[in-house]
This record gives structure tokens, C-alpha cells and sequence, in this order.
């Protein structure tokens, strides 16, 4: 759909981080690959994977059903009753809901649905503004795809650095195992003098730490 932002102009061109400034209303679909959202559902309730795909489907198809001639209202509909069972729940009550985009950011609070407040602002732009709807989605749906893209290579760069952090933090185990497979008896001095438990609790709390900054660090590359 890449021709969808020549067509539909200035607004086709819009991210999902202009978007994302706009504290406004929207709408959604689903399209034609729903394994990872089924993959990712769990007891009946939608993870945020199943979330995160399932709004990029949504924008997918919302923006097809807009393209072969359905209303803004029938292709939301549509597109709801399209999803798989745990979100087509969830988003029920969007379509006669009398005010969608309130609707969809009402819902956009669950994890990993961040994506349903710009199809919100899309609502707005395209419905209340008359503005070309279907080619906005789909540079909406492209935004939110390299944006997904982007976390996961984030994941996957900081799975080393976990990993290390994880190894270094049971690293002082293996030494109390290799002394004791010595001949020394490092227990001994860790549990039974003041200066053994000042070592292990120092040790203790700085492993703590590091792991917890580690974590930390991480978690805030990932964040948008």
C-alpha cells in the first residue's frame, strides 16, 4: 500500500509519532494474518502481543474495507467482527459506541493497545474532517510496524547484556564451590564471624543492585 500516501496526500504521510500527538479519536480492523495474535492469548484475555499485532491488523483491514466501499461505521463493524474471539470481545461495544474515538482510547489503556489512541486520532482526521481515511491508516499501520520492528531489534541487542548480567550475578557461587572444592570451608567464615556476614550481606546487596540497575537500563531502551 505503499501508493496509499501519494493518494491520499500530506495526511497519507503521517506517522504514527504525529499522530501520536494528537489527543484525539479513531478506529480499527483486523487483517489477514492473526497467528501471532492468536499465539500470544492466554486464558481468554489479550496479552499485549496480542494487543501490539492486533491493532496493526486492524488498521490493515479497516483501511481494505474503506477502499472497497464500505462507510467509515460498516467497515468498523466489519473489521471487529473479523478479530479473533478474546479481542473481537473487547472492541464489541466500539462500533455502536456514540462516541468512537472515546471508545477506542477507553481501551488503549490495556497493554500493549497504545496503538488504538492514534487510530483514534485517525478517526478523528478522517471522519469528523472528511480527510482521504484509508491511505492515513495505512501510514498509521506502517508506523506501528517499524515501531514494533524497532523494539524488537532493541530486545534482541540487550539479550546479551541481560544474559551477561545473569552470569556475572552467580558468578560468586561458583567461587564459593570452587573454594570449598579446595579445601577451604568459605561457609564457615560467611556464617559464623562478623566479618563473614558484613562480606555476604555487602555481596548480597550489591548483586541485588546490579542486577535491578541492569534491568533498569534495559527496560528503558525498550520503552517508545
Amino acid at each position: 500500500m505503499s501508493g496509499g500516501g501519494r493518494r491520499g496526500g500530506v495526511l497519507a504521510g503521517v506517522s504514527a509519532r504525529r499522530l501520536a500527538a494528537l489527543e484525539r479519536p479513531g478506529r480499527a480492523r483486523a487483517g489477514p494474518s492473526w497467528g501471532r495474535a492468536v499465539a500470544a492469548l492466554r486464558g481468554g484475555r489479550p496479552r499485549a502481543g496480542a494487543w501490539a499485532s492486533g491493532v496493526v491488523e486492524l488498521c490493515d483491514g479497516l483501511a481494505a474495507e474503506l477502499v472497497a466501499g464500505r462507510t467509515p461505521e460498516d467497515a468498523l463493524a466489519g473489521a471487529v467482527a473479523a478479530l479473533p474471539s478474546p479481542l473481537r470481545e473487547a472492541l464489541a461495544g466500539v462500533p455502536a459506541a456514540s462516541d468512537v474515538p472515546e471508545a477506542l482510547r477507553e481501551r488503549a489503556d490495556r497493554p500493549g493497545a497504545d496503538g488504538l489512541r492514534l487510530l483514534a486520532a485517525c478517526w478523528s482526521i478522517g471522519v469528523e474532517r472528511g480527510a482521504a481515511f484509508a491511505p492515513v491508516l495505512d501510514g498509521l499501520a506502517s508506523g506501528l510496524r517499524d515501531e514494533r520492528a524497532h523494539r524488537a531489534a532493541i530486545r534482541s541487542q540487550l539479550a546479551g547484556a541481560r544474559t551477561t548480567a545473569r552470569l556475572l550475578a552467580v558468578l560468586p557461587a561458583f567461587g564459593l564451590a570452587m573454594s570449598w572444592s579446595l579445601g577451604a570451608n568459605p561457609l564457615v567464615f560467611l556464617f559464623t564471624t562478623l566479618p563473614g556476614a558484613l562480606c555476604l550481606l555487602s555481596s548480597l546487596t550489591l548483586n541485588t543492585l546490579g542486577l535491578l540497575w541492569t534491568s533498569r537500563i534495559a527496560t528503558t531502551a525498550e520503552s517508545p
